[in-house]
């Protein structure tokens, strides 16, 4: 259930945003993070961890929170700052930041998926674990920042078939590995600083 703001908002924090990312793991394409402001009173059963839902429902989901949500913000983050940062952690958790700091609209309160932050425009931030699956501000920001991702991975895929980006999302499967094997070369999207991408 994503009750994790109903007591925020019984003590007049009505607006929650809630923060999190879709890419930290693969090993091509970029991070994409976003943050999200439902309103209190906004519910819907497409609302939830995005890894729960199928991609049809992940866009329809997708097109529920960009109409009704009372601000969001979506980072891309590339693949050449993820290389240059050489650390996913603190590449993620500066684009969390960039993602909050880009709202048009100061919260009351600032949620993350398992990412501790400083507090940010002296209000708190609360790191939660299974954040998408606890709070509607995550869940909905884990949907934008998914879709997006997959997004731009399947355009991708149009421009390189043989790594069939379409079905892996740059994610190290075992037809990528099979395609790096075959094609005998990385390309500009896969990230220099991952192995075994590093190695090749």
């Amino acid at each position: 259930m994503l009750t994790f703001e109903e007591e925020f908002y019984k003590d007049n924090l009505l607006l929650i945003a809630g923060c999190d990312e879709a890419g930290r793991g693969p090993v091509a394409g970029p991070l994409v993070v976003a943050s999200c402001i439902l309103p209190a009173n906004f519910n819907d059963e497409l609302i939830n961890d995005s890894k729960k839902l199928t991609a049809k429902n992940r866009e329809k989901a997708y097109e529920l929170i960009i109409k009704n949500a009372i601000d969001f913000s979506i980072i891309i983050i590339s693949v050449e700052e993820i290389d240059k940062d050489n650390n996913i952690y603190q590449t993620t958790k500066k684009a969390m930041m960039k993602a909050f700091s880009t709202l048009k609209i100061i919260p009351d309160l600032y949620l993350t998926d398992a990412m501790p932050l400083d507090d940010i425009n002296n209000k708190k931030v609360i790191s939660i674990i299974k954040g998408d699956s606890r709070a509607k501000n995550i869940a909905a920001a884990s949907i934008l920042a998914k879709v997006t991702r997959d997004r731009i991975m399947d355009e991708l895929d149009k421009k390189y078939p043989e790594y069939k980006f379409i079905k892996n999302k740059g994610y190290l499967t075992k037809d990528h590995i099979n395609a790096l094997k075959n094609c005998g070369y990385i390309i500009n999207i896969h990230r220099k600083s991952y192995a075994p991408i590093k190695n090749m």
